[in-house]
């Protein structure tokens, strides 16, 4: 099987660790007695930095015997280019946040610390089934991930022009598509969205991917291989490309869903949770704007689980990964999920934290429906392959909506695309 570099230079790593007789620690030790715990992430802004900031402080306060050294990265791509470099140098951090197509890779190349014996049973049914299911990594089915930032899809909404309409949030994707129609003309448009490119699926792929579940067949199959010719998919791209064609979608650029509801020119945007503060300051009250679950399809409710994990090095030593699971514990306790989902715009991992956050979920319902559809979303399955057939979905969409190809031939041809991706990643 053809491996990637990243794989390459991690198995390289590995090789040369268990040569030269396993992993050795790093030195659990500081100048200062404590033990220190690095943890490579990305909340390098705003008030993701300052709330990331805040409970490492609270963390140290309360376990004065272990130092956390927040190692930031910019973006998601320096983040894995740089946990991958430090891994190539055998030099790792404590722990790091990775998507779990990332840790699928690691722990090919044994660098990675099953959680098994530090989480208990407690422990892991504490957490939101949808969030659960994100932990564990098909090929041994072994606990490799802790949950960290955690997000799902919901709609936003220009109340008063709905209302104009008589209308109000839809409940079902008929009603939906309906109600976009309805305030769609003299310059305003339902929906804009981005599909994205071959290079990088974007929130419109997304929205796709929701709606083929929704209609009856998820996009990848639990094993990751591809299902776009199948009769939900279909569905769900016609779906799209029906309100294309009544002018009820717009295709853009950069978020534009967000751009034209804040310029009053849009009636929805669907994206994720994290988006809300910075939908709220787009829009600037210049009108009350709502939020709500996503509709439901023929076959219930969907939505798509986002967000990155906690993996832990197991290059560290045994007293550094001891401390590194109580940092991780911790994060996942009810009182810094509150805090975290009260500040940084993600969701609670834990039910357990919702009592805490009453006044914050009072002003911002959005917390309270998007933790609930942690009941039930799903991630995209943990295959390297998976990104690179969502780009392919994101040329079908791009293809099927501006009318170069009908929905089907579209998607007939990204899934051979993606069906060749995937069986060379196998």
């Amino acid at each position: 099987m053809p491996q990637s570099p990243l794989t390459r230079a991690v198995a390289v790593l590995a090789a040369g660790v268990l040569a030269a007789g396993g992993l050795a620690g790093c030195g659990a030790g500081s100048s200062t007695g404590k033990t220190t715990v690095t943890f490579m992430e990305t909340m390098s802004s705003g008030t993701l930095k300052s709330s990331m900031e805040y409970l490492t402080k609270q963390f140290e306060k309360q376990h004065k015997d272990i130092d956390v050294q927040l190692v930031v990265e910019p973006d998601y791509p320096t983040l894995r280019n740089k946990e991958t470099a430090a891994l190539a140098a055998g030099k790792p951090p404590t722990i790091g946040q990775a998507y779990s197509d990332w840790a699928a890779t690691y722990a090919k190349s044994q660098v990675l610390v099953p959680l098994d014996g530090y989480a208990g049973k407690a422990d892991v049914a504490a957490l939101y089934p949808g969030v659960r299911s994100d932990l564990y990594l098909p090929s041994d089915h072994k606990l490799y991930m802790w949950p960290f930032n955690k997000s799902v899809v919901i709609q936003y909404y220009n109340q008063k022009m709905l209302s104009g309409k008589g209308k109000s949030a839809p409940k079902t994707w008929d009603e939906f598509a309906a109600t976009a129609k309805a305030v769609s003309g003299h310059g305003t448009v339902g929906v804009s969205i981005d599909p994205g490119t071959s290079a990088g699926p974007a929130g419109g792929e997304a929205w796709f991917e929701i709606l083929a579940a929704a209609y009856g067949t998820p996009v990848f199959a639990s094993d990751g291989k591809p299902r776009f010719t199948s009769p939900a998919a279909v569905q769900a791209m016609t779906y799209l490309a029906d309100l294309k064609k009544a002018g009820a979608l717009s295709l853009g650029k950069n978020y534009p869903g967000q751009v034209a509801l804040g310029a009053g020119k849009g009636g929805f945007d669907i994206s994720s949770v994290a988006s809300y503060f910075y939908n709220q300051q787009a829009v600037g009250g210049k009108f009350p704007m709502g939020t709500a679950p996503l509709p439901s399809g023929p076959a219930g409710a969907a939505n798509q689980l986002a967000g990155t994990n906690i993996v832990m090095f197991a290059k560290a030593s045994d007293q550094e990964k001891k401390a590194a699971w109580t940092f991780m514990k911790y994060l996942s306790s009810p009182d810094a999920q509150a805090y975290w989902a009260s500040h940084s715009g993600y969701l609670p991992v834990t039910p357990a934290a919702l009592p805490k956050m009453a006044d914050f979920i009072a002003k911002n319902p959005y917390q309270k429906f998007g933790a609930d559809a942690l009941k039930t979303a799903k991630a995209d399955p943990p295959y390297p392959w998976v990104t690179k057939a969502q780009g392919e979905l994101a040329v079908a969409m791009q293809s099927a909506l501006t009318g170069k190809q009908t929905p089907a031939a579209a998607l007939a041809d990204a899934q051979k695309q993606a069906a060749a991706e995937a069986k060379s990643g196998e």
